[in-house]
């Protein structure tokens, strides 16, 4: 696949993102798909996971966290198999009603038109920070 051509797939897996349509999203990883985002254990949705299913829980995990007031990727580079997205969110915590600013990097790996590994790079600290202060407050 051309670089042009992973990036579009990239761009389309945002695109289903921002719509809500998870299996429109999963539809374009590999059914093996190695899924990596940054964080502690107690953040839902810190860890390794493999496969449709594995990511599926971990779009439930981010539901079930927050609120997503503001998702912009904005940088959009492609080298060989390789797309790195460099973006910025807002999320609302639901455990506390703040929100927290995150940016993000986000590296995918493709082959034959699938994203085969997703590794997320961002300071989740202000997310745990507020987490562990609701749970101080339990």
């Amino acid at each position: 696949m051309s670089e042009q051509q992973n990036l579009d797939v990239v761009r389309k897996g945002y695109d289903a993102f921002g719509r809500g349509d998870i299996p429109g999203l999963l539809s374009l990883l590999d059914p093996q798909v190695s899924w990596v985002t940054p964080g502690p254990a107690d953040l839902p949705t810190a860890g390794i996971r493999r496969g449709h299913q594995a990511v599926q829980e971990f779009f439930q995990a981010v539901s079930s966290l927050g609120d997503i007031l503001r998702f912009e990727p904005k940088d959009f580079i492609a080298q060989g198999e390789r797309v790195v997205v460099l973006g910025e969110e807002t999320m609302r915590v639901k455990a506390t009603d703040k929100s927290v600013e995150y940016r993000w990097a986000h590296v995918f790996t493709l082959r034959n038109g699938k994203v085969e590994a997703f590794e997320e790079y961002g300071d989740v600290g202000a997310v745990v920070a507020e987490i562990r202060s609701a749970q101080a407050r339990v």
